[in-house]
């Protein structure tokens, strides 16, 4: 099995421009976000789901100065007084309105302060010498931390009440598919990474992992098709749902994506503030894994595995190695995929030819993230790297596994390795899904 090839070699001063660009981008983009709204509503849980925006940016703050400016830089703390009000270990979401947060003003303070330390730090660090320095991955993971919490920020939005205040442009019209679905043969290939700078330890290391043949589908599960569900009565049948499943559907009271409601015969959606018509070829978003795999059994079809969606992504038939990106090993561009809040919703089905993967499958990297069937675990060989509360502890059976980020993800923080994970209930993450199939007897040679 041919391995993925390394990321090339580059100077430290590369490494160097491409700290200072990520992080520069990811702090205009958090000033983007919490500078859209007035300070009322910055400090205000706009969900209990959520945090108050005010802590988010406090917070990407604190943990940029516990790494970047103490631990990398060793450095005087900036306000150690605060690390306890900004861990998220240690204080649920619903409860973090409760705490004596830093407000607005003294957010930005902080955040500025921090940057300012954090910049020389970056100017006078070898960047090698140290895993943690090695190619300036803990300014790389730092900053892929920030874009993180930007999503989540993102999403927050999502769930205020009140006038739209974010602006994009439209993204690309939909365009016919040469097919539904296309088939992945089977096969081993090089799962995961061990040459990508900045990937971090749950998609480390790479190996090889034998996958069946399976049918994967051309395009994520579009609102029209999910409309089609709904309209033969998928939310009212048990037979399609889990039997955890079904319980939290009742539970919960679901009847369609989150942000949907339907007047007479049509149906609506709030996104960010606007109130419109749910357009029938985008990805369908919104939706928990639980309602994922009520569609695909109805269907007759099911999700595809963690390991089957990576295959499809990155496995080159020509070569039998793994690629970065289903397009090549080249960086996301705009020409590739819907990527970096450059618009406000997904692209519809078709739009980005050039993200084509090798067998043929579409749109793989952004517009939705996409719901797996695996669990979220370590692969064989895994090792904690840098600390065990980014990975390890959510492993097990409690989280589901998502691929491929979403129109609100950066570049910085997707790759063809990325792995998301949520509980199987949650909708306000920006979430849709794709189907998968198993090959009838006969029709693969």
């Amino acid at each position: 099995m041919t391995m993925a090839p390394s990321t090339p070699d580059v100077s430290p001063e590369r490494w160097r421009s491409r700290a200072a660009e990520v992080l520069t981008r990811a702090r205009d983009r958090s000033q983007l976000l919490t500078n859209a709204v007035d300070d009322d509503e910055l400090v205000r849980q706009h969900s209990p789901l959520m945090s108050p925006l005010v802590w988010d940016l406090a917070h990407v703050g604190n943990q940029e100065e516990l790494w970047l400016v103490r631990d990398v830089g060793g450095r005087a703390p900036v306000r150690q007084d605060i690390d306890q009000l900004y861990d998220a270990f240690k204080h649920a979401r619903a409860d973090r309105p409760s705490l004596p947060l830093l407000g607005p003003t003294g957010a930005r303070k902080y955040i500025r302060e921090v940057r300012n330390k954090v910049l020389d730090v970056l100017a006078h660090s070898p960047l090698e010498g140290r895993p943690l320095l090695d190619q300036g991955f803990a300014f790389g993971m730092v900053a892929q931390h920030e874009q993180q919490h930007d999503e989540t920020m993102l999403a927050t939005h999502q769930l205020r009440a009140g006038d739209a205040v974010l602006d994009a442009s439209i993204p690309p019209p939909a365009a016919s598919l040469p097919s539904a679905e296309v088939l992945v043969p089977g096969g081993p290939f090089t799962m995961g990474t061990s040459t990508e700078p900045w990937a971090l330890d749950n998609e480390r290391p790479a190996h090889v992992v034998q996958v069946a043949p399976f049918f994967i589908d051309t395009a994520a599960v579009t609102n029209g098709a999910y409309l089609a569900f709904i309209d033969a009565g998928g939310y009212d049948q048990p037979a399609w749902w889990s039997a955890v499943g079904w319980a939290h559907r009742q539970e919960a009271d679901l009847s369609a994506p989150r942000f949907w409601q339907r007047e007479s015969d049509t149906w609506w959606r709030l996104r960010f503030g606007i109130r419109e018509r749910v357009p029938p070829s985008e990805p369908v978003i919104h939706v928990s894994y639980h309602e994922a795999q009520a569609y695909a059994t109805w269907a007759g079809r099911r999700l595809p595995t963690e390991a089957e969606w990576e295959k499809a992504a990155r496995w080159d038939p020509a070569t039998g190695r793994s690629r970065r990106y289903p397009w090549g090993d080249e960086e996301p561009g705009p020409q590739h995929a819907n990527l970096g809040q450059r618009h406000l919703c997904p692209a519809g089905a078709g739009a980005y030819p050039r993200g084509v993967s090798p067998l043929g499958v579409h749109q793989l990297i952004g517009d939705v993230w996409e719901w797996t069937s695996s669990d979220f675990g370590g692969y064989p060989g895994f090792a904690v790297f840098p600390y065990a509360e980014y990975s390890r502890v959510f492993f097990g059976s409690d989280y589901k596994v998502l691929r491929g980020g979403s129109f609100g993800t950066d570049v910085v923080a997707v790759r063809g390795t990325f792995r998301n994970w949520d509980y199987p209930i949650r909708r306000q993450i920006f979430a849709g899904f794709r189907c998968a199939r198993d090959p009838a007897p006969g029709e693969v040679g």
